[in-house]
């Protein structure tokens, strides 16, 4: 009798929730279509729609308080199978911040808008590495939300925490609307050549030109990060609803699914689930 093969969980890695009123979003242009409420209502049946199980919630605010309100999200929706917030790295005192957030099974790890500071290189000079040791020691994730001029310090962080278990955000945001590829993917490839750092295959069409974006402009990007991590190192994310920007939800799964469909079923099931949930550690029912 043939064997019926065990369906992989679809996890959109990389998704955010947000009350306006709740949490200052300065990072919104004023006017910004983004500028309402999105949350679990409305994600859920985008979800349904799409074929997929679970995801990753991503912080948006620089506070330990909208971490504590996503993981309250994530007690409530089953779908919810981690969420990674926002700590101060920078704080010598940081473990305790940690302490109360990891009660929850559902936290994950932590990111930082390190694309908004001001120096490149932030993540070296500030003081943040004592606190990616204190993930590193506490075996939580770490995103990093890096832009092209960001990425020549990623080496130096992982020389410095070796044991930090990290993820590239949005392909680290190439200049596709300019269908720029250098210094990006020289910069990349160094980062990619770093066993345990992974990338998401996120954030794409934000970076095309949002209202005449074709999924030819957005494959030689993919296709150069398969190149790099391979399928086990990479993971699928819609970046909703910041993707509306440029694209629906179910648009972004499906040019996804599009671009990489020519993968084995088994590659496939790892970026489109398998990955992130060996990265963040997911505790998930397939």
């Amino acid at each position: 009798m043939p064997e019926i093969p065990v369906r992989v969980p679809v996890i959109d890695s990389h998704h955010h929730f947000w009350e306006i009123d709740r949490f200052d979003y300065s990072w919104m242009p004023e006017g910004s279509p983004l500028a309402t409420d999105y949350g679990p209502e409305e994600l859920k049946p985008l979800m349904a729609n799409a074929g997929v199980d679970y995801t990753v919630i991503v912080q948006a605010v620089s506070s330990p308080d909208e971490a504590r309100w996503l993981l309250e999200l994530a007690e409530d929706n089953e779908f919810i199978a981690g969420v990674v917030g926002w700590v101060d790295l920078t704080d010598p005192e940081v473990g305790h911040t940690l302490d109360e957030l990891q009660q929850s099974r559902c936290f994950v790890g932590v990111r930082h808008i390190w694309e908004s500071e001001e120096d490149p290189g932030w993540i070296v000079n500030s003081g943040a590495i004592n606190g990616l040791k204190e993930l590193a020691r506490r075996d939580l994730a770490f995103d990093f939300l890096a832009k092209p001029a960001n990425l020549p310090y990623i080496p130096q962080v992982m020389d410095q925490v070796p044991d930090l278990r990290a993820v590239v955000d949005h392909i680290a945001k190439p200049l596709i609307a300019d269908h720029v590829v250098e210094p990006w993917l020289t910069d990349l490839r160094k980062v990619a050549s770093i066993n345990g750092v992974h990338c998401k295959v996120s954030g794409m069409i934000t970076e095309a030109d949002h209202q005449n974006w074709t999924v030819d402009d957005l494959r030689p990007y993919v296709h150069h990060v398969l190149g790099m991590f391979g399928s086990d190192r990479l993971m699928f994310g819609t970046d909703w609803p910041v993707c509306t920007l440029a694209g629906g939800y179910e648009q972004v799964v499906d040019t996804a699914r599009e671009i990489l469909g020519s993968l084995s079923p088994a590659a496939k099931a790892d970026v489109f689930g398998g990955t992130a949930a060996r990265f963040y550690r997911l505790d998930i029912q397939g």
